[in-house]
């Protein structure tokens, strides 16, 4: 079963409230996703860092449900 954009959205989200997320759907298939995620949460913090917080935020989901994620994360300027 497949993870929809709302609910990967949802969960970083969830875990970073001031986040500017955008997703896309790579394959049309709903296994293959690129995100951006903009937060000041970021701020400091090592690119691995970020994603790091980003993958927490999908509570186990990374590699079951969801597939693949490209991520492109950043703290605001």
């Amino acid at each position: 079963m497949a993870m929809d954009a709302a609910e990967i959205e949802h969960l970083i989200k969830a875990a970073l409230p001031d986040a500017t997320v955008e997703i896309r759907d790579l394959a049309g298939d709903g296994d293959h996703y690129a995100a951006t995620v903009v937060s000041a949460a970021f701020k400091g913090k090592s690119r691995v860092q970020q994603h790091q917080m980003v993958y927490a935020a999908l509570k186990g989901n990374m590699g079951g449900v969801l597939h693949a994620l490209a991520l492109q994360t950043s703290a605001p300027d």
